[in-house]
């Protein structure tokens, strides 16, 4: 089958076009040739994650507080002030108290093509918070202030956002990706910093508490090919399997169904794997008779009401935080080698890829953009998947040709069914992982910059 068109294609599209690449002459869909990076790997993206109790005690306040603890937060201490926010999604304008945390100034290791921010926060009925991100670029200006996401954790107060139109001429917000505009004139980010504006009901002692707030930076070349990389050691998580298929039409409301639940039912899959589950009352919502109520609910709460669809990274990651002592991120990795070191130490990882039907052997199917659960490695090195885009929850299982998989997921340049040049994800992941893993899964972490 061929996936519906998905809308992160404005994004690979202005990227292919951004970059000035011509496609190669030759038959539709011909292998490009082979090509490999300059640069170290482990050289093209920086990850900072502010976590900790000194973390919110730097950078500047208004309004807000750090809370110590075993899981060390930030919180609204005595609000700033109070303005209105007409939700566009509703047209209802509603009265919000707020205060703000502004992160000290970050310098990336990798002068910076594209940011992708992500947050790990609770928001009590009530509340809601603001991500947004402010860089410096190599030519000694600055960006605005862009809003990266809009969020609570429900939809009854505000609808969680990103905002479309933003731009400065010289890079542009696409959903949940600040992107350089033009790479190949070298213009890079050099430096940002991230606001937090926790917003509540005025004349109450709610809060939002932020636990985690961060961004992955990156600058990964143009190429259609990776080097081929070693096989490591085998291993098989045990992850649960679910269809998003086995929800077609269930929900129009949200991207028009199950058929596009590629990235909530993979959330679904690694949060289940972790023990969490949504509670009964959680799912009262839910039709009665409908199999895995749980992937109806991961869609309707990573639903996006500006992208209109379920497919907002950083949304996901928000999302599987809001269970019990669970962080997230979103992040490149640099190789399948990272990602082998993840799940041998058994952390199961949600990888974007896009590729036309027949350059995935046994996918069966083409995609502009999609979401599976890397679960494990075969002896010989081949990709064992959890593919939501699977008939039924017992044929999710599927192992892809480590050659052709890892290709389709570290390229950022691709040519479609019909030749012309598209875009790739260069290895964007989610990670999800308790918020005490083992020693084994705090190295691996940490050598990754997630903790």
């Amino acid at each position: 089958m061929t996936r519906p068109t998905s809308r992160r294609t404005v994004l690979t599209a202005a990227l292919a076009a951004g970059a000035g690449v011509v496609a190669a002459a030759g038959p539709a869909g011909a292998a490009p040739s082979r090509t490999s990076s300059s640069q170290a790997a482990s050289s093209l993206v920086d990850n900072r994650f502010w976590t900790t109790h000194t973390d919110w005690r730097c950078g500047s306040t208004a309004g807000t507080r750090a809370v110590p603890g075993r899981r060390p937060g930030l919180v609204i201490s005595t609000p700033a002030g109070s303005a209105d926010y007409t939700d566009p999604h509703t047209g209802t304008t509603t009265t919000w108290e707020y205060a703000s945390w502004t992160s000290p100034v970050h310098r990336p290791a990798v002068p910076a093509t594209e940011v992708i921010a992500s947050w790990n926060a609770a928001t009590p009925e009530g509340t809601w918070i603001q991500v947004e991100l402010r860089g410096s670029y190599s030519d000694g200006t600055d960006t605005p202030w862009y809003v990266m996401g809009r969020w609570a954790s429900d939809d009854t107060d505000i609808r969680r956002t990103s905002v479309d139109d933003q731009t400065d001429g010289k890079s542009t917000v696409w959903t949940d990706t600040f992107s350089v505009d033009d790479a190949a004139s070298g213009l890079r980010l050099v430096a940002y910093r991230l606001r937090l504006t926790l917003h509540r009901t005025p004349g109450t002692r709610l809060t939002p508490t932020v636990h985690r707030v961060g961004a992955m930076a990156s600058d990964v070349p143009d190429r259609f090919t990776v080097p081929a990389s070693t096989p490591g050691a085998a291993r098989e998580l045990a992850v649960p399997r679910y269809s998003q298929n086995v929800h077609v039409g269930e929900y129009p409301e949200y991207d028009n169904g199950g058929e596009a639940w590629c990235s909530p039912t993979s959330s679904q899959m690694i949060i289940e794997y972790w023990g969490r589950t949504p509670t009964p009352e959680d799912l009262s919502w839910v039709k009665p008779g409908l199999a895995d109520p749980q992937i109806c609910h991961a869609a309707r709460y990573t639903f996006d009401y500006q992208y209109e669809g379920c497919g907002n990274w950083p949304f996901n990651a928000a999302y599987a935080a809001t269970y019990e002592d669970m962080n997230a991120a979103v992040t490149r990795l640099g190789s399948l080698t990272d990602l082998e070191q993840l799940v041998a130490a058994g952390i199961p990882v949600i990888t974007s890829q896009s590729f036309f039907k027949g350059e995935l052997t046994g996918a069966g199917y083409g995609t502009s953009g999609h979401l599976m659960t890397v679960i494990g490695f075969t002896a010989d090195g081949d990709v064992i998947a959890n593919d939501p885009a699977s008939p039924s929850n017992d044929a999710v299982r599927r192992v892809y040709r480590r050659r052709e998989w890892e290709t389709i997921w570290l390229r950022t340049k691709r040519y479609d069914a019909n030749g012309a040049v598209r875009g790739g994800t260069g290895g964007v992941c989610y990670v999800y992982w308790p918020v005490d893993p083992s020693a084994r899964q705090r190295r691996v972490l940490r050598s990754l910059g997630l903790v």
